[in-house]
């Protein structure tokens, strides 16, 4: 087996999960230095087909939820794959999954059944919802949870519009950055008792304070002391600024910031004469009116001017990227956050960096995304699995190796 590097190195994790939340946290555990398995169905990820080189199974989206993991393919479905699962179970520290609890059950994968075998395994259940109430069965998807906890509402309340969809898997993402450490506090609290533990991470329950915790308000208190939505957040005029020549982002928040934006536009007089500056609180209450005032004078000079006039220290402002500018960024090429690797099967493909960095154990990114199934044998040879077990198993169908790499069968 490879040697890894990371903080997490040595730690084995079995990931049973697809799409976006569920390999967003263990991608987050393998570039941390996880030796994470990815466990897939004979059809893969659906991920794997999306996109340029979907025929090939590696697609963008694939391609950048799946580095710094080994794939393996098992027919969960069948006895013979379940139990070899189990036998893998034996020698993990996480199995992750965001298949349903009912059908984990169903395949004899349920927690208590791999507690058996590893009493120190953490089990790691990303679900839709909490188990305990009436929606614990449905399935959940990104934009059911953007529409489930108001945020599509909030977005279309902050348009004027009908209620939207961020374009952005935001809560499988945001989930799955939570899930990751979940799964790292856990393994902490292992060290302290020895013993593992089933961890269950609901998305809607997740969600609901994320979206909350700006948006619940006046309703914080009991009664209520005003309405739903922090008012800059949901402020219509709260958007990039155009300028004569492009869009930046200039936030003026407090009564410093304020006072040097008023005083380089000519208006300084407007922090005596209108009570609306006079502090935070009256400020944020008619924040949608300043923004408006911000926005007509930003549209009076150019982008480059704006820089050179607001002391960038005091007034956070920033040009607007596009996707394709992003590529472009002056700050992320002197940390070489962008590199350029040689895929073995669809060439060379563009990573972005791990983004924390370790004065110590520091991570690495080790390999790109797995073809499907492209380290079976390997996984199954380090699990103690002899060549004749292995042979058998690929002829039977309930494991599959791409590309093919077997040893002759030894004589019986």
């Amino acid at each position: 087996m490879t040697e890894f590097s990371g903080p997490l190195s040595g730690i084995k994790v079995l990931d049973l999960t697809t799409v976006f939340m569920g390999p967003s946290a263990t991608q987050m555990l393998g570039d941390l230095g996880a030796d994470v398995i990815k466990v897939e169905a004979p059809g893969g990820d659906s991920t794997r087909t999306l996109g340029p080189n979907g025929e090939h199974g590696l697609g963008p989206l694939f391609l950048g939820l799946n580095r710094n993991k080994r794939s393996i393919v098992i027919d969960l479905k069948s006895a013979a794959g379940a139990e070899l699962l189990l036998e893998l179970t034996k020698s993990a520290d996480v199995l992750a999954t965001n298949i349903r609890p009912a059908a984990m059950a169903r395949l004899g994968l349920g927690y208590a059944r791999l507690a058996e075998l590893n009493p120190q395994l953490i089990y790691a259940s990303m679900v839709g919802f909490s188990q305990r109430g009436p929606y614990g069965p449905k399935a959940a998807y990104d934009d059911m949870m953007q529409a489930a906890t108001g945020l599509a509402a909030v977005m279309g309340q902050q348009a004027e519009g009908e209620p939207r969809y961020m374009p952005l898997a935001i809560a499988d993402r945001s989930v799955g950055l939570y899930a990751f450490g979940v799964i790292a506090a856990a393994l902490y609290a292992r060290t302290r008792t020895g013993k593992g533990q089933c961890v269950d991470i609901p998305m809607f329950e997740t969600m609901v304070p994320y979206v909350l915790g700006d948006h619940l308000y006046g309703h914080t208190f009991v009664p209520s002391q005003g309405e739903f939505g922090y008012p800059r957040l949901t402020a219509k005029n709260r958007r990039p600024y155009k300028t004569k020549d492009g869009y930046v982002c200039c936030l003026i928040y407090t009564d410093r910031q304020w006072k040097i934006f008023l005083t380089a536009v000519g208006k300084g007089d407007l922090l005596k004469t209108d009570p609306r500056f006079a502090d935070i609180r009256n400020r944020t209450a008619h924040i949608d009116e300043l923004y408006q005032l911000v926005s007509e004078e930003l549209e009076q000079r150019t982008t480059r001017e704006w820089l050179e006039l607001l002391p960038e220290n005091e007034i956070p402002i920033f040009p607007m990227h596009t996707l394709e500018t992003l590529l472009e960024d002056e700050h992320l090429a002197a940390t070489g956050f962008f590199t350029e690797v040689e895929h073995p099967i669809v060439g060379r493909i563009r990573e972005t960096a791990v983004p924390s960095e370790w004065s110590g154990t520091v991570p690495l990114n080790r390999h790109p995304a797995a073809a499907l199934g492209e380290h079976t044998v390997d996984v199954l040879r380090e699990a103690g699995l002899g060549e004749q077990r292995i042979h058998q198993l690929v002829a039977d169908n309930i494991v599959f190796q791409r590309p093919v790499v077997l040893q002759p069968p030894q004589a019986a």
